[in-house]
């Protein structure tokens, strides 16, 4: 049987009892980081005056995943094994997601525990109401599909959560300065942790708040739904945006079911 299991995003005491009860009785481990998951082990033996011994550690990420479900033999499921991410619940912006379609595939029996996420925390930290949002992960790292990915993001109607490497957080602020001056966005780092920090301002504000940040540490960015009027966006409503007509049309795409090269055809007659 295999185990899906969160880990603490910051915060040890957030560790489920199930779970430190799985960490006892499993012996093979599958992991994003191995070094990660040993160090984590380590404190919670100290922490919970446990013991974690004969255990089997093996590296399954982003970049071997694959590789390493052609080779594997599915008896090793014969015995509880567990997969363990860096940090939060596997297969939301983590690996896990080819191990569970391989259990699927193979008729093996699995459980994904419930526990921590950061994209969750930092929706119901933000204060935004409205129900529905989209996750979107982290963006591309640079050029256009890094440019397409953010427009969606702030274009699709709903609450847009977004995470971002303390590399690229201040790239993302000027972005969304420029895009969306008027939009509230709500940013959230070290949650959990002693040093918490959370902001929510305008976007045209942040770059002046931010300057005072340390910017260290993972960011989890919530963006503010685009108001609608009348409940729906129209036609009209994505050819007055400021946006290169390529862009635009790929958004008239998503609403209208049409391909982006027929939509672009239309804003080109509208000239």
């Amino acid at each position: 049987m295999l185990y899906l299991i969160p880990t603490p995003i910051g915060n040890l005491e957030d560790i489920s009892q199930r779970v430190l009860n799985l960490l006892q009785s499993s012996s093979i481990f599958f992991c994003e980081d191995t070094r990660v998951a040993k160090r984590l082990l380590s404190l919670l033996e100290e922490r919970y005056s446990l013991t974690f011994s004969s255990k089997q550690f093996i590296a399954m990420h982003s970049h071997n995943e694959e590789n390493l479900l052609k080779q594997l033999d599915p008896k090793i499921f014969d015995k509880d094994v567990i997969y363990m991410s860096d940090a939060g619940m596997p297969c939301v912006s983590d690996p896990g997601c080819k191990l569970v379609a391989y259990c699927q595939e193979k008729g093996i029996d699995y459980e994904v525990i419930p526990g921590a996420n950061a994209a969750l925390l930092a929706y119901a930290a933000s204060g935004f109401c409205e129900t529905s949002f989209l996750f979107f992960g982290f963006l591309p790292h640079k050029g256009r599909e890094r440019k397409e990915a953010l427009q969606e993001a702030l274009f699709c109607g709903y609450t847009a959560i977004l995470y971002e490497s303390p590399h690229r957080i201040e790239k993302l602020i000027e972005e969304l300065a420029i895009m969306v001056p008027e939009r509230m966005i709500f940013l959230i780092k070290e949650a959990t942790k002693r040093y918490e920090t959370k902001l929510k301002v305008k976007a045209s504000e942040l770059m002046k708040k931010f300057e005072n940040l340390n910017s260290k540490g993972e960011w989890v960015v919530v963006i503010e739904a685009q108001k609608r009027v009348g409940g729906t966006i129209t036609l009209e409503d994505i050819c007055a945006l400021d946006l290169p007509k390529k862009e635009a049309s790929k958004l008239i795409a998503k609403l209208t079911g049409k391909t982006p090269k027929a939509c672009y055809q239309e804003l080109i007659k509208r000239i």
